[in-house]
């Protein structure tokens, strides 16, 4: 989900709380606040010689453990996104979310949905995968099972 969307899904639904729910279908903590909202940018190469830039707007969660009644509301949540105008170039920028289970993992916006009352956002795993198949003598993205690059006979590994 970019932050556009993010935004219209929290402004069309103002008066109820935030949830986020894991890809387990597990929930964050309802008392979860968003602590920072930042512009992320990755420059890298791929293992074919390709330079490449992802950008993206990643929000950090935390629960503090002591505050049990704290409920983020989509209109608190949607002040916040403004605020972070100052430091995030582009609504189309998707959207990761940051969260500390037991170690700090990163997740997608799948999509939103009204359930119970609350406004939830199901987040989704993110997966590694060679951006380089071609040159590493793989099949098409999406044709095979992720792991990166298996053949000895691949430029990349």
């Amino acid at each position: 989900m970019n932050l556009s969307t993010l935004k219209i899904n929290l402004r069309q639904h103002a008066g109820l709380n935030v949830r986020l729910v894991l890809p387990d279908g597990d929930p964050i903590p309802a008392d979860f606040h968003v602590t920072e909202v930042g512009h992320v940018v990755k420059s890298f190469i791929d293992c074919g010689g390709t330079v490449r830039q992802l950008e993206t707007c990643l929000l950090q969660t935390w629960v503090a453990g002591n505050d049990a009644d704290h409920r983020l509301s989509a209109e608190k949540f949607a002040k916040i996104l403004d605020l972070a105008a100052k430091v995030v170039p582009a609504d189309e920028l998707e959207v990761e979310v940051e969260y500390e289970p037991c170690c700090v993992a990163q997740y997608k916006i799948e999509h939103a949905a009204v359930v119970g009352g609350e406004l939830r956002f199901q987040l989704a795993h993110k997966h590694t995968d060679c951006l380089a198949r071609e040159a590493c003598g793989l099949t098409p993205a999406g044709a095979g099972a992720g792991g990166g690059c298996g053949t000895s006979e691949g430029a990349c590994c």
